[in-house]
This record gives C-alpha cells, sequence and structure tokens, in this order.
C-alpha cells in the first residue's frame, strides 16, 4: 500500500511520501536510544511539563488538527474536533496522574521480615524505545493513548501510522518536537508494512503496541515472541449489544444508532451485534431502524453529517462482500444494504441493518468495519448470553437493563475486556482498555497501561 493522503470523500489522491530507507530507519533508531538515556533520568515533574505542553498545542490548533483528521480518513469533522479534545485531556491526565501510577509500592513489612530482609520496595522502570503499529481509524488518539503514558514513564517513542493517514503522522511528530521533547523521544517512521519486522527485531527495539487487525496481530506477535519482547495487542472487536425486557427501550434504540456509526462504523469497540429479547424485540427494531435510517451521509466536512465515507475504498469492498454473502444467504436489510446513489464519488455506504443472520453468514463471525448492524431476537437472558459469547472476539460489550441480578450475571458472564451497562463503551485514561480471546491480550489506559511498558522491578535489602 502507497503512503499516501487520498481524500475518501471523493477518491482523489492529495500527496504521496516516499518511505524511508534503511539508512533513514538507522538514524531514526539511533536518535530512539540515545533520547532514551536522557529521557529515562528526568524527572516526573520535567516529563508533566513536556506533555502538557503537547496538550496546550493540540488545543490551540484543534480545528486545522481535526480537519486533517477529516480530509485522510473521513470521519465527520465534529467527531474530529471530539477526538483532538480527548487527546488533550488524556495528555493532562497522565501528566497529573503518571507519578502516582508509577510511584515505588512497599510490600507488607511482615512478608518482608518473612523474606530475610530489612527493606523492600517495587519500583517501575523504563523498558525503552517501544514501536508503535498504529491503525488510521482514529488517527490520533490512537497514538495518544499509547505515547502519552510511554513517555511519562520515561521511555521514549517509534511511530508506525497507517499508510493512508502520513500527514497526521507527521503532525504528532511536529507536536511532540514544538511541545519541547528532546530530539528521538518520539519519532515517526513513514514506512511500509515491510519494515516493520527489521525494526522490532533491531536490538535497540525495547517493546511493541500494535492496535489493527487480526493478521497484523499474529505477525507482529510472533516476531515480538521469537525476539522475546513485551507486546501489547489490541485487535478486532464484535461487540453485542444486548437490550433486555427492563431496558428503558427508546433510549437504548438512541444510544445503539450512535454505538454503531460512531466514526462511520470503523471503530473496534463499536457495538455491532444487537441482541434484543423478544419481549422488547419490536418496540426496539422500529426505532433502531428508524433511527439508522433517518441518518445523514455526506461530506464529513459539512455540518450536520452523520456518516461520512469509509476510510479506504478495499475496506467498503471488504464491508460489500460481508453484507452481500448475509444478502445471498437469507439475510434481510431492513435499511440500507447499498452505496448512496447520491455519492457517486467517494467511498461511502448506507448506514443498515441486517436480519435474519444465521451461523454460516460470514458477517455472523468476522468483525464488520461500517456502519452495518445485524440484529438478533432471542427468548431468554441466557440466550443472549450465549450468543454474545459465541464470537472468537471479546473487546468490549454492552447490555441494557436495570435488574441487579442480570446485571450480576452478565458482569460475570460476558467474555469481553468490558461491560458497559445502559450506555455505550468508550475509552478513558482513567480505565484499562482491551480485550481477551481474538481481541488480543496487555491494557491500554490507566495504571495497568502505563506499567505494560515498564520493568517492574524488586528491589530487596538484607
Amino acid at each position: 500500500m502507497a503512503i499516501a493522503t487520498i481524500d475518501p470523500a471523493t477518491g482523489e489522491t492529495l500527496e504521496t511520501f516516499e518511505a524511508l530507507d534503511p539508512a533513514g530507519i538507522e538514524i531514526r533508531l539511533a536518535r530512539a536510544a540515545s533520547a532514551f538515556e536522557v529521557h529515562r533520568r528526568t524527572g516526573f515533574a520535567e516529563r508533566a511539563a513536556l506533555l502538557r505542553a503537547a496538550a496546550d498545542l493540540l488545543s490551540a490548533e484543534r480545528e486545522a488538527d481535526a480537519a486533517l483528521l477529516t480530509l485522510e480518513m473521513g470521519k465527520p469533522l465534529a467527531q474530529a474536533l471530539a477526538e483532538v479534545d480527548k487527546c488533550a485531556r488524556a495528555m493532562r491526565w497522565y501528566a497529573e496522574h503518571a507519578e502516582a501510577l508509577l510511584a515505588d509500592e512497599h510490600p507488607d513489612p511482615a512478608d518482608v521480615a518473612d523474606s530475610g530482609g530489612s527493606a523492600a520496595h517495587v519500583r517501575y522502570r523504563p523498558l525503552g524505545p517501544v514501536l508503535a503499529v498504529m491503525p488510521w481509524n482514529f488517527p490520533l488518539w490512537q497514538v495518544v493513548r499509547f505515547a502519552a503514558p510511554a513517555l511519562m514513564a520515561g521511555n521514549t517513542a517509534l511511530l508506525k501510522h497507517a499508510s493512508n493517514v502520513p500527514r497526521t503522522a507527521l503532525l504528532l511528530e511536529d507536536l511532540f518536537t514544538r511541545a519541547g521533547y528532546p530530539t528521538g523521544c518520539f519519532q515517526t517512521l513513514l514506512v511500509g508494512s515491510g519494515a516493520i519486522e527489521a525494526v522490532l527485531r533491531d536490538p535497540r527495539v525495547a517493546a511493541v503496541t500494535l492496535t489493527g487487525s487480526e493478521g497484523a496481530g499474529r505477525s507482529v506477535a510472533a516476531i515480538a515472541g521469537d525476539e522475546i519482547k513485551k507486546s501489547v495487542l489490541e485487535l478486532g472487536g464484535s461487540d453485542p449489544f444486548l437490550v433486555l425486557p427492563s431496558a428503558d427501550v427508546r433510549r437504548a434504540a438512541e444510544v445503539a444508532v450512535t454505538a454503531r456509526v460512531q466514526n462511520n462504523g470503523q471503530s473496534c469497540i463499536a457495538a455491532k451485534r444487537f441482541i434484543v429479547h423478544a419481549d422488547v424485540y419490536e418496540e426496539f427494531a422500529a426505532a433502531f431502524v428508524a433511527g439508522m435510517s433517518a441518518l445523514r451521509v455526506g461530506d464529513p466536512m459539512a455540518a450536520g453529517t452523520d456518516v461520512g465515507p469509509l476510510a479506504t475504498e478495499s475496506g467498503r469492498a471488504d464491508l460489500e462482500e460481508l453484507v452481500d454473502d448475509a444478502l445471498r444467504h437469507g439475510a434481510k436489510a431492513q435499511c440500507g444494504g447499498r452505496r448512496p446513489e447520491d455519492r457517486p464519488a467517494g467511498w461511502f455506504y448506507e448506514p443498515t441493518v441486517l436480519t435474519g443472520i444465521t451461523p454460516e453468514m460470514r458477517i455472523h463471525r468476522e468483525e464488520c468495519f461500517g456502519p452495518v448492524a445485524t440484529l438478533y431476537r432471542v427468548d431468554s437472558l441466557e440466550q443472549a448470553v450465549a450468543l454474545a459469547n459465541d464470537s472468537s472476539f471479546g473487546l468490549s460489550s454492552n447490555a441494557w437493563t436495570t435488574d441487579p441480578q442480570e446485571q450480576e450475571l452478565l458482569e460475570r458472564e460476558l467474555q469481553a475486556g468490558a461491560v458497559y451497562f445502559n450506555g455505550m463503551t468508550a475509552s478513558h485514561p482513567a480505565f484499562p482498555f482491551g480485550g481477551v480471546k481474538r481481541s488480543g491480550y496487555g491494557r491500554e489506559l490507566s495504571a495497568q497501561g502505563i506499567r505494560e511498558f515498564c520493568n517492574v522491578t524488586t528491589v530487596w535489602y538484607g
């Protein structure tokens, strides 16, 4: 895939970029290693000042930065502005909390004495340069949620961004440089996916984090495992959205629309499978289909647009294959199911609700990355849980019920990295983020996220 900015609303190639050659990669690896030896010795106050400066730049330049996100991957401008603001808030959160999250821990004195020691503590120390392989769907947020904790922990960062968002990748390097970070603390590598293996195998790279497809995760995890390097993977998701009889059905349907089409439906944690109890199915389905049908598809730069184009032409083709396969096998499109007739240019697709889904359909098993929802009817809580867990993914989940016993059962039984009750899954720096099964391993954000790329060191005195 060429490294290029292509406007997904028109299909026009706006700018292409030359990939770094091996000599250019070597320069950046050397800088990262050299910067780490300096950055790891700085204090939290100094690191926090740098991160706050980066946040201030983001806030000051939010309109231009948001427009760039929309231009490169097609999200509605209002959502791009929200992404920029979220990044600035997360930077400030880690600037404020990192020192406490990485403070030395002191075991129980009785345990220290039992070990034969006079004193002991646990210290969190940085690992070194961390390679981040990041996707295009949240081109700013995905990077910041890795970079902010990694830099606050004293690591340095190497970013291999998706090849269709090169301007955003360069914006990030420029942002951290202008904030005052020393040369080499945060660098963008404009390279294709074929260059990842050599970078990851380089002894100066200490660890890797990847957000992306299952295939990319398998490849990177295999290399990291072969090199015995720490890795964190955040992969796909096919998150269930359960609606049970005690729910506020109208509110659930309203949130369901947003949950499915946020970011033009291109989000790993977007709700994708809507599993509704028979007692409230008709009411929910009517409201949900009406809400999806009313969405405005159009120019992502224009005010009032709800759904913009898919980010890539191949992404729309993949989505069409899933929908067409389901329709051939007997599914019904309650709305959508095709390209909008009034958008001949660009990679648009109508918001779609499919019913009559059966296990032999690909969309029942595979992640659907676009504004397409699958709607299921179940007769009991037990059926809802079984269907929710009938997936190779386990990133997040949503459940609408006010019954405390149902909530306790769902909290215990749903196979996912998060369970959100009566609301929409979202990421926040205070909460761990990640999945189980083929959605990956490790955690981003929160204390767990910042500690993923630390040397957890036991210090003991005799």
